[in-house]
């Protein structure tokens, strides 16, 4: 129990009672901690409790909280502008940043939308496929295929390539784009690919694009597969004339151990997005990438592509994006995700052992534990906590991705949470 000041028990009382918060219910709202502050790995609560936070405010936070150099981008953007419009405009921040992302990502990849956020980044590259057939005189090529066990994001166009049965948003279908799904990869099964191949030759004429979470599938449920399913998907995007969008906001930037996923299986995607550690979680900002052929095909015959936020390429974010990516190259992140990797490997093992465990598994700085039932919140959250870590488990779920400068003893007392509270749940 949490020994709050006065005025911080009207506070809750206050969000409990007004704020939604996500995927939360406001007739009966779950619990919420009260964060004051936040430095490197810790959050510190009103109460004076530090947790360690294992969740990089999902996935974003990859050098920690309060980081000098971040801090600094930010403070000297402010006094020079904190936003110009981006239509008739630019800036120095967004053009240093639109350099980067097409400096370091694959050469195929060369003009960059910068985006508020990554379901904007997916709702972008999805009208980038679908004006370019439009504007090849093939409008029929409308409709998308991706693999179950997907997330995308929850907007309308995200949420149509989400899961449709499993996924949080089922309740949506009669209503979203009708897209086509294949079975989610699985590479000690050759039914999974072949169900993909099917799926492209039969409805090849009307598809538009293919898009894909490369290597990990996210918030659909933590799943990992073999580049070789990846480079399986590009020949076939190839061979029936679909682009491939690739889906990189949770695994951009270092996470499964190359800078981006799709790198492991030595493919290039048509399109790309990228998003969350973008700004290493400190602003919202994402960015949709594409190829030349696809670029110009939109814009051929005075084509335009019809998408413009009003924070579009905001030079608070751009100018902290810019740092986060100089501070992440000259570390040594390959190797802190390697530790962190082994670390995972090693300690979560003995979860396996547990009779509330179905499987346990490790990706560069990702660490999943999947029971057997899905986890009751409200039970483990409080457990947690009292171990010391913030985890914020989803279904049958419980996971880590910590950010990138994380301790051996930090993330060790992280792993003995998720041991000790799981071996209490039955």
């Amino acid at each position: 129990m949490m020994k709050l000041s006065k005025s911080w028990q009207q506070n809750l009382a206050f969000d409990a009672e007004h704020i939604w918060h996500p995927y939360t219910s406001m007739s009966d709202p779950a619990p919420v901690l009260p964060v004051v502050s936040a430095q490197g790995v810790m959050l510190e609560l009103a109460d004076g409790t530090r947790l360690v936070d294992g969740m990089s405010s999902w996935w974003s936070a990859i050098h920690g909280y309060n980081n000098p150099i971040l801090n600094q981008a930010l403070i000297d953007q402010t006094q020079k502008m904190s936003h110009v419009m981006f239509g008739g405009l630019t800036h120095q921040g967004a053009i240093e940043l639109s350099q980067k992302l097409v400096n370091l990502s694959c050469e195929n990849l060369q003009h960059v939308f910068l985006a508020d956020s990554g379901s904007v980044a997916v709702e972008v590259a999805i009208k980038m496929a679908i004006q370019f057939w439009f504007n090849q005189g093939k409008p029929e090529k409308s409709r998308l295929l991706t693999v179950r066990a997907g997330y995308h994001g929850d907007t309308f166009g995200a949420m149509s390539v989400c899961d449709p049965e499993n996924g949080m948003h089922s309740m949506f279908n009669r209503i979203l784009a009708k897209q086509l799904f294949a079975k989610a990869p699985d590479c000690s099964d050759d039914q999974s690919i072949t169900d993909f191949t099917e799926k492209i030759k039969a409805n090849h004429q009307q598809l538009a694009a293919v898009i894909l979470e490369p290597i990990v599938q996210g918030a659909g449920g933590m799943r990992f597969y073999c580049p070789e399913y990846l480079q399986q998907v590009r020949k076939l995007c190839d061979q029936f004339d679909v682009l491939l969008i690739l889906d990189e906001i949770a695994t951009g930037f270092g996470r499964t151990g190359t800078l981006f996923a799709y790198e492991q299986a030595g493919i290039q995607p048509d399109i790309l997005t990228v998003g969350k550690a973008l700004t290493g979680g400190m602003m919202t900002l994402a960015a949709t990438l594409t190829s030349t052929k696809v670029a110009h095909g939109i814009s051929a015959n005075g084509g335009v592509l019809m998408h413009g936020p009003t924070f579009m390429g905001n030079p608070l974010a751009c100018s902290v994006a810019n740092a986060s990516i100089d501070l992440l190259l000259e570390s040594d992140w390959q190797q802190s995700v390697q530790s962190i990797e082994n670390q995972l490997k090693q300690e979560l093992a003995a979860c396996r052992e547990l009779p509330a465990v179905k499987e346990v598994r490790v990706k560069g700085a990702i660490g999943v534990v999947e029971l057997h039932q899905p986890i009751d919140i409200r039970w483990s959250q409080p457990r947690f906590t009292e171990w010391g870590v913030w985890l914020r488990p989803f279904g049958k779920l419980v996971y880590v991705m910590p950010p990138f400068i994380i301790k051996n003893s930090e993330l060790k007392k992280i792993t003995d949470a998720i041991y000790q509270v799981l071996k209490a749940c039955v």
